[in-house]
Parts: structure tokens; sequence; C-alpha cells
């Protein structure tokens, strides 16, 4: 096979594949098929959901015949050929196969019949390569890109802030502390709840900015939206206010969203088959025309009006549970929605005061089957209503002296949105948990491997 490149990935093979044309590939065995008459393999390697058929001797070597089941790596040579079959055009002629590694049938955890997500969970080592879990990592793969993508062409840079950090970016008190911290740093260090403070000086230098990294909340939550390790998208404007604030994320998701369409249209077709049935015109619908926007106070205005039985209060000053998100995104607007101005209790110490005193330039992005996606807001750039929202909350300025240096030396107004990456990977997939678009999930209970 001169002349053959033994590593082109299976999605390449399949777009150049020629009748006649020799071709040799490396994969895993997905299915195979011995019989008198015929004797077949289907071979994958997560380039692309489509394997590749290869029809070999029936007169095979018992010996090799034993060793080609579910699971095992091989290598394998020979030529393209039309196929009979309806799955595929093309399928190989074998001439050479050579097992690379071995996998013993019965004890293989990844059977021909169908397991559930919650027992693949806990082999999260060997998930990836199921039908699911295959496609899951190529649309988390395109999700980053086409962000990085999104943020570059219009010129923010990415900024990589700390993992180890001093200060509560929430105020929540939800941290991962360093055992080793004070003997280490002279002071208490926890894992990052997000960038957003440390990329604030960046904004107040470089005007357009982002994070894309992990973040930890060490929240006893099990709950399907939950995780204690996941990853944010943060991007920070200067000289920016709450409306600059939601036009960006709006262009944000819209784009991205079609992006990943188009990019994974054939992995996205199975979870709009096995997992959400619906799913790809949902979504489509959902990007198709303007996001709506109402007030808080306007929110709590519809969900009194509905006539909806809720199991959570409503009214001024109670928060936005995910029944209530639900029913705004899903069944008054039928799109997403994005929820602005809310009570200054309800917000993190950094979000903007407006003038009566009561709510803060914040808001919520809000979709269909999901509720929250994004959360944002315009950031408190006034030094002295700053220290009072701090003095507010009983927090002490010790830990954020330098975020306050931001405003006092050459302050500007500005704003940014937080993205939970995974859960916007729940909202294209259908997902209903958390844990099953996260390669390897940290929950309470759960970080052996």
């Amino acid at each position: 096979m001169a002349g053959v490149d033994r590593r082109t990935p299976i999605r390449r093979l399949l777009e150049t594949a020629t009748e006649g044309e020799p071709v040799a590939l490396t994969g895993w065995i997905k299915t195979s098929r011995f019989s008198k008459n015929i004797c077949f393999v289907h071979i994958f390697d997560g380039s692309t959901p489509r394997t590749i058929q290869g029809i070999l001797s029936a007169d095979l070597d018992p010996a090799l015949k034993s060793r080609l089941g579910i699971g095992a790596a091989v290598r394998l040579s020979g030529t393209w050929k039309a196929s009979p079959g309806k799955e595929q055009d093309l399928e190989v002629a074998v001439e050479t196969i050579e097992v690379i590694g071995d996998c013993a049938p019965s004890a293989y955890p990844l059977q021909k019949k169908r397991t559930t997500l919650e027992h693949l969970r806990t082999i999260a080592h060997l998930r990836p390569r199921t039908n699911t879990h295959q496609a899951v990592i190529r649309i988390r793969n395109a999700l980053a890109w086409q962000i990085h993508r999104f943020f570059q062409e219009r010129g923010f840079l990415w900024i990589h802030t700390p993992i180890i950090t001093g200060a509560d970016a929430e105020g929540a008190g939800e941290l991962f502390p360093l055992a080793n911290a004070l003997e280490f740093f002279g002071h208490p260090a926890f894992l990052s709840v997000s960038g957003q403070l440390e990329v604030e000086c960046f904004a107040q230098s470089h005007t357009d900015v982002y994070t894309f990294g992990p973040t930890f909340r060490a929240e006893n939550s099990n709950t399907p939206r939950h995780a204690a390790e996941f990853w944010m998208i943060e991007p920070e404007l200067a000289f920016a206010d709450l409306d600059d604030v939601v036009a960006l994320a709006e262009d944000f998701l819209r784009e991205v969203t079609h992006a990943v369409l188009d990019q994974c249209a054939d992995d996205l077709a199975l979870f709009d088959r096995f997992i959400e049935p619906g799913l790809l015109a949902a979504i489509q619908a959902a990007v198709a025309e303007p996001f709506a926007r109402i007030t808080y106070r306007e929110a709590q205005a519809i969900l009194e009006a509905s006539g909806a039985s809720f199991t959570y209060p409503i009214g001024f000053g109670t928060s936005l549970q995910a029944e209530h998100e639900q029913y705004l995104a899903e069944q008054h607007f039928g799109k997403p929605v994005f929820v602005t101005d809310y009570p200054v209790e309800q917000k993190a110490f950094y979000m903007r005061l407006n003038d009566d005193g009561q709510t803060v330039a914040a808001t919520d992005l809000l979709v269909p089957r999901l509720g929250e996606i994004i959360g944002g807001s315009q950031r408190e750039e006034r030094l002295e209503v700053l220290q009072a929202q701090l003095q507010r909350r009983g927090m002490s300025d010790e830990h954020l002296w330098w975020y306050l240096d931001l405003r006092r030396f050459g302050t500007t107004p500005h704003g940014g949105f937080g993205l939970g990456f995974d859960r916007m990977l729940m909202w294209l997939t259908g997902m209903k948990n958390i844990r099953d678009v996260i390669p390897f999930p940290r929950t309470p209970g759960h970080a052996a491997f």
C-alpha cells in the first residue's frame, strides 16, 4: 500500500473515497459479523459519526477472527468498492487487517446492547467510545472553536485569568479552599469561581477582552444542572452599558448557535432522533428572530397574571426559579428572553446600582427548555457606591483593594456577561444532565478519576 497514509482520519477518507482506489485506516471496531458467506467489521475513529465498513475474506484465519470483536483497535488496508448496502455508498475490500490492541469481549463494559447514561457515568473513561458521547465531544470541540472565532473576529483579546485566587467574585462563599494556602501564600486562597474580577483589569487597558476557562463551585448540589468544576466564557467591555452587554450576548448566542448547527449537523441529528425529538427545529426557531426583553418587575407581573400554579412564590423580591424561567421563555414568549433590572439583594456586589436604589443593571438570558443560560450586568464604576455595596453585604475590601483601584484610576462604564459552556452544550444537545456533557464530571462524592 505504498503512498497510502495509514493515519488519515475516517472523516477525510470518506470525503475523498473513490471506487477502485487503495485505502488504509486505523480505528476501533464498532461492530463485527462473521458467517459462512460474509465477514465484515465497522470501524470508527472519533473524527465523524460515520463508520467505514470493511469486507473480509470468508475463510479468515479463526485465530484472527476471534480477536476482531467490538472494541478492538485495528489497522487495515484494501480497496474502495461499491457497497450493495443502504448505509454507505462505498466499502473497503480488506486485503490486510492487523489487531493493534486486543479487547476481550466478555469483559468489555460496552456491549452491543444499549446501556443507560447513568451507568456510563460510572465508566467515564470508556464512554467516549459510545455514539452519544462521541457526538457530545465533537460538538463540545466545535462550540469552543466557534466561541473563540466569534470573539477573535471582533477584536476581543483572550485573557488567561488565574485559577487560584484570593477573592470571591460572587460573594456567595462557595469556594474550594487550598489546604496549604496560608503556609504557601501567607493568606487564604481558593479555586476561582469566576475570572470576571481579574479580566476587568484588562478591559480597563485593552477595551474588549474575554476569558474562557475552568471555574469551581463548592456548592453541595446534586441537581442535573450543577457541577463542582465547569467552564465559563466571560467577555468584558469598557465604555459600555447594559444595552451594549445585552446586544453582545444576543449576537453571540445567535451566531455561535447557527455556526454549530452548520458544523455539527450529523451529530446533532443523533440528539434530535434519540435524546430530544424536535430539538433541531426548536433551536433553529429560538435563534430565528430577535430575543424578547423585559424587566424583573415585568416578569413578576407576567407570572402573577399567568394563572399558573407555581411551587415557589412569586412577587417583587422573590427569586426567579427554574419553573418561572421556563414559563417565561417557553410558554409566554416561546423564545429566548432577557430579564433585566433585578433587586439589588439578589445580585452580586459589583453590579451597577440603578437610580431607583432598589435594582441593579443586571440581566439574565432565559432560553426555552433550559432556563437561564447567560448572566451579566453593567459593573459599578463609582468608587463610593461600590464601597457602600461591599459594606452593605458585610464584605471586607481587604483582598479587593486592587479592584477598587480600577475605580480610582481612569474608571469607565463597563460590563460583561458569563456563559456556562457546559450548560450551553445541554441546550444544544438536549442532554438533561450536565454530567453527560462534561468529559470527567466533578460533583459531590465523585472525583475519583
